[in-house]
C-alpha cells in the first residue's frame, strides 16, 4: 500500500504528476483542490490568500481521505511542515513529492492556464509560505521542468531503489 502526496505551490504540476503517478501505480488520485470548501475557493478566486484557519479543515479532510484508502496519490500544496505533519498524523506512511520550479517557471505556468480558481497573484504568498521539506521528512524532490513521464520515473526510482 502506497500513499503519496504531491506538494508545492500552485502551478508546479501537482495534479498532472499526481494523476500520472496514480495511473502508473494503479491507485486512486485524490485532487486536493476538490476538497476545499466553497468559502476557501471563493476567497482564493477573489485573490485573497488562505490562512491556517482556512486550511485546517481542508488538510483534515485530505488526511482522512488518504488514510481511508488502500493506497492513493493526492495533490496538496502542503506548504508548511506543520501541514505535512498533520497529514502524516492522519496517514503515517504518506510520502511527499515536491516538483521544483523557479518562480519564473511557476509564473509562466500560472499565467498560461485557464479556468483555475487560483489567480497568479497569490503565487508570491504561496512561495513565501513554502517550507522545503527537511531531510528527516524523507521527501522526494524532482525537477518540475522535466517531462511528466521523467518525473514519474524519478519518483518510482526513489520509491524502489535498485539493490546494490
Amino acid at each position: 500500500m502506497i500513499h503519496l502526496c504531491i506538494m508545492g505551490p500552485s502551478g508546479c504540476g501537482k495534479s498532472t504528476l499526481g494523476r500520472t503517478l496514480a495511473g502508473r501505480l494503479a491507485v486512486p488520485f485524490i485532487e486536493g483542490d476538490d476538497l476545499h470548501g466553497p468559502a476557501n475557493v471563493a476567497k482564493m478566486a477573489a485573490g485573497r490568500a488562505l490562512d491556517d484557519a482556512d486550511r485546517m479543515p481542508w488538510l483534515r479532510a485530505l488526511g482522512h481521505a488518504l488514510a481511508a484508502s488502500d493506497g492513493a496519490v493526492a495533490s496538496c500544496s502542503a506548504l508548511k511542515r506543520e501541514y505535512r505533519d498533520g497529514l502524516r498524523a492522519a496517514c503515517p506512511d504518506v510520502r511527499f513529492v515536491l516538483p521544483e520550479l523557479t518562480m519564473a517557471q511557476l509564473h509562466a505556468r500560472m499565467t498560461g492556464r485557464e479556468g483555475h480558481f487560483m489567480p497568479p497573484a497569490l503565487l508570491d504568498d504561496q512561495c513565501a509560505v513554502l517550507e522545503r521539506p527537511d531531510a528527516d521528512e524523507n521527501a522526494i524532490l524532482v525537477k518540475g521542468d522535466m517531462p511528466v513521464e521523467r518525473q514519474v520515473e524519478a519518483v518510482l526510482c526513489a520509491l524502489c531503489p535498485e539493490p546494490e
